[in-house]
């Protein structure tokens, strides 16, 4: 029986996982919005000078090990007539791969255990801001203590002051971390962690839950906007504002919304006092809602509040059974608290 030729197959496999793996690195994305190689605070900037002396104690010792194999290749390569000689022990090679791996370690450490320690202080820089971060299941609270301000996972910090992020946790373990910014840090039940940053650039930049969490883990998303001092001034202005007398359709869903179960979990303040849920006084401020899943609009809102365990699997917010007519009245209400 004839056999069939393997090699042709063999590089077809070879061409196969290069087009692959040409494709995988053609979506990888360097200045994404959740890229860690992006710095925009201070805290990341000191993150990713670790990195890079790490990357070049890679590429050096990569380089000198591929070096040494073509060498130990090319020269001890078998030859007719030769006979290898045997070496027991070599004292100066032994000592040299002893100490050179804890030289790089050492190199390694230093400025690492240096970040380690500046980023984990507990004193708060002089004219910090301190911002308290509550992870939810399965969104985002925060809350500015000196300013009176609450709003939920949408948070706005001005550029080029220090920022103290003060994190706990009220039900489960979560993970606060937003790459650009730096840093990541457990939100804890029973326990305060913190990161303090300073932002360097305004922008806004994407943050994720990055601690498994429950059934919503990755639609807990978040956003940490940072604005030029004058404009950060106006947005708590605007959130220390009353929220605004409705009219309309918005009228008769303030109507529906006093009389549901909506006032025993959500705070707008002068209409209700709950807790459990995100504060909506300025509700319909924030460009997105549902931990950053969803654009502000009327009909989205209004989809939302007619069912929200259909669109977020696990959600707290039970079904209130509201009509449609009901749903856009409310729905008209929130996205009018501005």
């Amino acid at each position: 029986m004839n056999r069939l030729p393997t090699q042709p197959l063999g590089l077809c496999l070879r061409a196969a996982l290069v087009v692959a793996a040409a494709v995988l690195a053609s979506g990888c994305a360097f200045d994404g919005p959740m890229s860690t190689l992006v710095a925009r605070s201070d805290l990341n900037r000191s993150i990713l000078s670790v990195y890079r002396i790490i990357t070049w104690a890679t590429v050096i010792i990569g380089l000198l090990v591929f070096v040494i194999l073509a060498v130990v290749l090319l020269r001890f390569r078998e030859r007719p007539g030769l006979v290898a000689h045997q070496i027991h022990g070599h004292t100066a090679l032994e000592i040299a791969w002893t100490i050179a791996p804890a030289l790089v370690l050492l190199i390694i450490a230093i400025p690492t255990i240096q970040v380690i320690f500046r980023t984990q202080t507990a004193a708060a820089p002089q004219n910090a801001l301190e911002v308290r971060v509550r992870g939810w299941q399965w969104w985002w609270e925060f809350r500015y203590p000196s300013l009176d301000v609450v709003t939920a996972n949408e948070a706005h910090v001005p550029v080029g002051q220090p920022i103290v992020f003060v994190m706990e946790g009220p039900d489960v373990i979560h993970s606060f971390w937003v790459p650009q910014l730096g840093g990541k840090r457990d939100v804890v039940p029973g326990r305060l962690n913190r990161i303090t940053l300073t932002p360097e650039h305004p922008g806004e930049y994407w943050g994720q839950c990055a601690e498994f969490c429950g059934a919503s883990h990755a639609n807990m998303q978040l956003r940490v906007v940072v604005d030029e001092p004058a404009a950060f001034d106006r947005w708590v202005a605007a959130q220390k504002a009353p929220a605004p007398e409705p009219s309309g359709d918005g009228a008769a869903g303030k109507e529906i919304y006093a009389r549901s179960a909506c006032v025993g979990c959500h705070t707008i303040r002068g209409v209700s006092a709950g807790v459990l849920g995100p504060d909506l006084t300025h509700f319909g401020s924030r460009t997105l809602f549902g931990a950053g899943l969803w654009p502000t609009t009327a009909d989205n809102v209004a989809a939302w509040v007619k069912d929200p365990p259909a669109l977020k699997p696990g959600a707290k917010m039970p079904n209130l059974h509201l009509s449609d007519a009901d749903s856009k009245a409310v729905a008209a209400y929130l996205v009018g608290l501005k």
